[in-house]
């Protein structure tokens, strides 16, 4: 009788957990989004979303606080990566207006330009799930742009969750505010994951 009272109330503690945690990642999508209104601030602002993830599940405590501290250390160079990001999303939406203009070789331009966005986006995002304050933005994309690679399962869990942002904006436009943090969550697992294996 008393093991099965202990086991109930392990179950509930853990279940009360994930849910802490899942309301923190809907938390940090909030603070994602009012850091990424500069524009091209977006990597910073994952990798602070982010870093204060892995804090939370490690117990290592933290709050507003710190996230607002990463954040200055990541813009630094993170800024010129959300520039570029952006440059390359302009650069795509050019492909894909020629491919609908019906250019000879304009689908396959365009599919071709939406495929490699996506896995920016994905190179992106585990960089930033992996940023630690005076890591270099280049090296960081470097082995990022290698794990989108040779960790397809991990990169197509990521490109889902994508979709699930997208989604999200598409139904109920303010569900994308807390979504970026589960997205950010969703980039740190699969991280962890790889550096596991």
């Amino acid at each position: 009788m008393a093991q099965a009272r202990v086991k109930a109330r392990r179950a509930a503690f853990l279940g009360g957990e994930r849910f802490a945690v899942f309301a923190e990642c809907l938390l940090t999508g909030v603070w994602i989004a009012v850091a990424s209104l500069g524009v091209v601030t977006y990597p910073a602002a994952f990798a602070a979303g982010a870093r204060h993830l892995r804090r939370r599940v490690g117990h290592e405590g933290g709050g507003l606080r710190e996230f607002v501290e990463d954040f200055r250390g990541a813009v630094r160079g993170g800024w010129v990566v959300g520039l570029l990001g952006l440059a390359a999303a302009a650069a795509v939406r050019v492909d894909v207006v020629a491919a609908r203009a019906g250019l000879p070789g304009g689908p396959f331009v365009g599919a071709v330009g939406i495929l490699a966005l996506l896995g920016l986006a994905v190179a992106l995002l585990r960089a930033g799930a992996v940023w630690t304050p005076g890591a270099s933005w280049r090296a960081l994309l470097a082995e990022a742009g290698r794990r989108t690679v040779v960790d397809p399962a991990g990169s197509f869990l990521l490109v889902g969750g994508l979709g699930v942002v997208a989604a999200s904006a598409w139904f109920v436009v303010p569900l994308v505010v807390p979504v970026l943090g589960v997205v950010v969550a969703a980039a740190v697992a699969v991280e962890e994951r790889h550096r596991h294996r």
